[in-house]
Order: C-alpha cells, then structure tokens, then sequence
C-alpha cells in the first residue's frame, strides 16, 4: 500500500500526482435557510399588502384624514363684548302722570311731590277715570305707549314694588301711574336708586366661539 493512499479505502483508490481531492459540505442546511427568510418575507409582504387594501375598501384612509383635520382645528374666541341697546332715558326726560283710583284722599299730589324730588318730570295730578277707579287691586299700573315698553316705563317701575305695566295707542310719550288699593308709599329712594343704576348697566354680548381647520 502506497503511503499516499488513504487509510480505510483498502488499496483501491491511489492518488496521484501533487494535489488531493477537496471533502465539500453538504449545501442543504443554507439552501433551506434562504428558503425560509425569503418566505417570511414575502409573508410578510403579502400581510402588509391586504392591510392596505382592506384601508382602502373600508375607508381606513378617510378616518386617518378626518381624524387629522380635527386635531388642526382651532377655536377663535367671539368678538369683544358690545353694547346691547341705547341707554335709557333719565327721570328728567320722563313726565308722569299721576292718578288715584282709591278712596285714599291727596295720595295723588303727595306721590307727585316725591316723584318731582326725585327727578321726575309732572303732568296731570288727580282721580283716575272710570275706566280704573276703585278697581287696581296692586300696587300701581304704569301705563304708556307701546314705545315706552322698553324705555321709560322700566325707569319709572324702578321707583314702586311690583307694579303692573301696560300699554295702548296713545300718542306722545307721557306716562300714567295709577295708583291701586296696594300702594303704600313709593320705594325707598336709596333703593330705587340703586335699582336705576342696576337697569342702566351696559349689558355686554358677545358672539359664540368658532373653529377653523387648517
């Protein structure tokens, strides 16, 4: 047996010449490596496609972009506060009639004297006519034109409790207060006056928020 022939081959294989046969390994275990990464990944690809077409047929794109333009939307605050209506008018721009429709003798000319010191302006001072004489129950009726509604009738009520208001077609802008069974004496003047300021705030408004996306 040559000493160039490999132990366990038995004599009958010999190798000549200066170079030896190359012992490969098996490429199975690589092959089947590669085969596994390549198919995750085109798992992986296939998963990743049939999300986005589910997103399209459902509308997954549309909630995405509406949920977006709601987080860039932005709230203005309202316009600054503004004056709601013109002021009213003084007690010295307001003439009163006043009318007694009780048995209470002189309750006119002395409910006139204290409306006078108070600012207000006099007209007629006497009985009231039939039409209300000895039937206002209450307190008084402030009666005027339909244009007094929101004017000079709330001033002149600032200066009684509780009275009634009314109005009809008269013309001008004169008041009557008629007083009723009810009446005591006008309100106190500190606390009329503090009503006549209350009435006379400005009354702010303002508009109501709005949003605006970008």
């Amino acid at each position: 047996m040559s000493m160039l022939t490999p132990p366990g081959m038995g004599g009958k294989y010999r190798i000549t010449g200066d170079k030896y046969p190359r012992m490969r390994r098996p490429r199975r275990r690589g092959r089947l490596v590669v085969g596994v990464v390549a198919s995750v990944a085109a798992l992986s690809l296939v998963g990743w496609g049939t999300l986005q077409l589910i997103d399209v047929f459902t509308g997954g794109g549309d909630r995405a972009s509406a949920a977006g333009s709601r987080t860039n939307c932005t709230t203005k605050a309202g316009a600054s506060p503004s004056v709601s209506a013109a002021p009213l008018p003084k007690p010295g721009q307001i003439t009163v009639n006043v009318l007694n429709a009780t048995a209470r003798g002189g309750l006119a000319k002395k409910t006139a004297d204290e409306l006078k010191k108070r600012g207000f302006k006099i007209g007629d001072v006497g009985n009231a006519t039939a039409t209300y004489d000895k039937k206002v129950k209450g307190t008084a009726i402030l009666l005027g034109p339909s244009s007094a509604l929101k004017t000079s009738l709330p001033v002149l009520s600032t200066q009684l409790a509780s009275p009634e208001t009314r109005t009809d077609t008269r013309k001008g802008t004169e008041l009557d207060l008629i007083i009723g069974n009810g009446f005591r004496s006008l309100t106190p003047k500190a606390a009329a006056d503090k009503a006549l300021t209350t009435l006379n705030a400005p009354k702010p408004t303002t508009t109501g928020s709005k949003k605006s996306c970008g």
